[in-house]
């Protein structure tokens, strides 16, 4: 399977902007990805931006896109307080906010939700930022819920033992308010990264999953 370097020989700092709906989604969609990225490119700048949140999960999604992204040349951290389960009704208001981010940035790449996810928050997230970043490499990423909707992702990145171990941890050390809930599991959260590493021949046997609605390659 080709394993193509992202941003190898960057002869300028490059731009990561990183949109979740909730306080955790970024961390539990993109975390370990985000690690082994800005382990290698300790150059990047991250733009890290929630939608939803209220003032005990602000204070969580702060420490969380701190410690992920300790390794960042800087981080621009955004918390909207947008009601949980409501983004489809503050839908002006959220394209606002994204077209606030596209006058502030032009990040090289996106991560955002998957388009065919059934929440209805992260479709709203999904469809503004392709309504908003039409020319972008974008990369939307999965969230395991009781929905079941996890689908045939196209692109993989491969994490070692010891990174998917240190995701974990910071997400039990960070979101204390989710520990009650029955899919806030360390089984769970290495049982995905175990499927989408068999799926891709990791040699580590894990992975993060990704899907790639356009790209476009030179040589």
């Amino acid at each position: 399977m080709l394993e193509p370097l992202l941003f190898a020989g960057a002869q300028q700092p490059r731009h990561i902007l990183c949109l979740g709906a909730h306080c955790d989604d970024i961390e539990i969609g993109c975390g370990g990805t985000l690690l082994r990225l800005l382990q290698h490119n300790p150059q990047l700048t991250v733009t890290w931006v929630v939608f939803a949140s209220n003032a005990q999960r602000r204070a969580e999604a702060t420490q969380g896109a701190q410690r992920f992204c300790t390794n960042a040349a800087r981080l621009d951290l955004r918390i909207f307080e947008f009601r949980d389960g409501f983004l489809p009704y503050a839908g002006a208001q959220v394209k606002d906010c994204f077209e606030q981010i596209k006058h502030d940035i032009q990040p090289d790449l996106i991560f955002t939700h998957f388009r065919h996810d059934l929440h209805q928050d992260h479709r709203v997230v999904n469809e503004l930022t392709w309504n908003t970043f039409r020319n972008h490499f974008i990369l939307e990423y999965e969230i395991p819920k009781w929905d079941g909707d996890l689908g045939v992702p196209n692109t993989f990145v491969t994490l070692d033992e010891a990174l998917v171990q240190h995701k974990i941890q910071l997400l039990n050390d960070i979101y204390r308010s989710q520990q009650g809930k029955n899919w806030f599991s360390d089984d769970l959260f290495w049982s995905l990264p175990r499927i989408r590493g068999m799926e891709c021949n990791s040699p580590s046997r894990l992975a993060e999953a990704f899907y790639v609605r356009k790209l476009r390659l030179s040589f």
